[in-house]
């Protein structure tokens, strides 16, 4: 079995903490006809490089029933600045257009298969998934992006066609693992950034 979710299977469940003071799960967001789900933390460069160009998509596509939930499942002990109050703090200071979830079990990391931050994943209105993958194609610095494959993927399917491609390997900082399951991910060079 792939560690990674595949195109094709339904949505995994999930009851995390918010940064806006609630909690969520899978059922709360029935009413959007897409839901984007994406890994995603407060300090990677990857994340923080292409955050600009997410919220334009999340706005774009708003009004098309298009919900956006980041899930922030880095390890604390490993990043202290990925911690709560950090999240908190940075969605209150740049207003994101998604609710910012904590999974500080990384329960939900693993069963998604998260891989990276950013890793995106986005599920039709039934919840299948019809693509995970990257963003962009240079999240790093996005001035220097040729391709948006999210902003491409939820253009074609709400127009009602297929996915071209619907698998890209997510670019970004590995997972933050905790203490005994650090050894998931090696350390890459993005880690000492």
């Amino acid at each position: 079995m792939a560690f990674t979710l595949q195109l094709g299977e339904k949505a995994p469940d999930f009851k995390l903490p918010a940064t806006d003071g609630r909690t969520y799960q899978l059922s709360d967001f029935d009413n959007a006809g897409v839901l984007v789900i994406f890994f995603t933390c407060n300090h990677c460069p990857y994340v923080v490089g292409s955050d600009e160009v997410t919220r334009q998509t999340a706005e774009k596509f708003a009004s098309q029933g298009v919900r956006f939930v980041g899930i922030n499942a880095n390890s604390k002990n490993t990043y202290p600045e990925d911690d709560f109050e950090h999240m908190v703090a940075r969605i209150k200071e740049h207003k994101f257009p998604w609710l910012y979830l904590y999974d500080e079990s990384q329960d939900v990391a693993k069963t998604y298969g998260a891989l990276r931050t950013p890793h995106f994943f986005v599920f039709d209105n039934a919840r299948i998934l019809i693509y995970t993958g990257r963003g962009v194609d240079n999240p790093h610095d996005t001035s220097k992006m040729t391709v948006n494959d999210l902003d491409r993927v939820l253009e074609e399917h709400v127009a009602g066609n297929p996915v071209s491609v619907p698998l890209t390997n997510p670019i970004g900082c590995n997972v933050k693992w905790d203490g005994k399951d650090a050894h998931w991910m090696p350390v890459e060079a993005c880690d000492l950034v």
